[in-house]
Order: structure tokens, then C-alpha cells, then sequence
């Protein structure tokens, strides 16, 4: 069966009430720094050296900036001071899963554990290791964890 051509401006995916197509970039100087700002924060190397303090403190003012304005978009609207109580939890955890990195990262894992868990439990090496270096190195536990449903 034949199918008739789309018109040139109809996207597959997109949602058709929305003004632009989502891959649009920001329209404004400001807009593209906040987007900036906000894919900063998904960035994998936090400890690198190039970022500098007044770098961060750029990033923060940004986002700051892109929060509000998403605020004023959607109508909510967030007191300055529960903002920065949410920027504090958010440090928080970022340091957190920064400890929890290299702690595991300390963790010694023997390559026949390693091997056993891949055969019996049908995983990656590297599924393997991580979930070994989860449990300390120890494949029976490692093994009880995988095959125990969480409560």
C-alpha cells in the first residue's frame, strides 16, 4: 500500500501544540547559557581540574537564572530559600555518589569470582565486577543480593 509524503513540516514525534520542534536550539544568549548551565550538570568529570571557581560559581548563577525562568513558564513558583536548601541536598548527594566512587573503586575483585559470576548468574564482566565490588569482593553475597528480590 502506498503511503502519502508527509508535508515538510511535520515531524515524526513531535507533539503538534508545541510552538517549536524540540530539537530547536535556544533562542537567546541567555537561554543557550542556562542550557549550558544545566548539561554542566550531567557532566561525568566534576574533579577535573579546568573547572575553576568562578566557573561554578558562572553555572550556578545560570541555572538560578534558568529555574526561575522555568518557574515563571509553568507558574510555581519556589522561596529563595527552599531553592537554596534544594542546591544544598543536591551538593550533598553529589558528594556522596563521589565517596560511594572511590570507595568501590578501592575494592579488589578476584577474576575467577568474577568468571563464576558471569556463568551462573548470565552477566557482563562488567556487571559482574560492579556487583562485586558492591558487596565487598565477596561472591556469595554478591550472589544472594542479585537473586533476592528487594523489599
Amino acid at each position: 500500500m502506498a503511503e502519502e509524503p508527509q508535508p515538510p513540516n511535520i515531524y515524526e514525534g513531535v507533539d503538534p501544540t508545541e510552538e517549536t520542534p524540540a530539537t530547536a536550539p535556544p533562542a537567546s544568549a541567555e537561554d543557550r547559557k542556562a542550557a549550558a548551565a544545566l548539561s554542566s550538570l550531567d557532566n561525568q568529570n566534576d574533579d577535573s581540574a579546568a573547572q575553576t571557581t568562578k566557573a561554578k560559581n558562572i553555572d550556578q548563577e545560570a541555572l538560578a537564572k534558568a529555574i526561575s525562568r522555568l518557574e515563571l513558564s509553568t507558574g510555581a513558583k519556589v522561596e529563595p530559600s527552599r531553592q537554596s536548601e534544594n542546591m544544598k541536598q543536591f551538593e550533598e548527594r553529589k558528594r556522596k555518589r563521589r565517596e560511594e566512587k572511590e570507595r568501590l573503586a578501592k575494592v579488589k575483585v578476584d577474576a575467577g569470582d568474577v568468571g563464576l559470576l558471569v556463568q551462573e548468574l548470565e552477566l557482563s564482566k562488567t556487571k559482574a565486577t560492579d556487583l562485586l565490588k558492591a558487596h565487598e569482593g565477596d561472591a556469595v553475597k554478591a550472589m544472594r543480593a542479585f537473586v533476592t528480590a528487594p523489599v
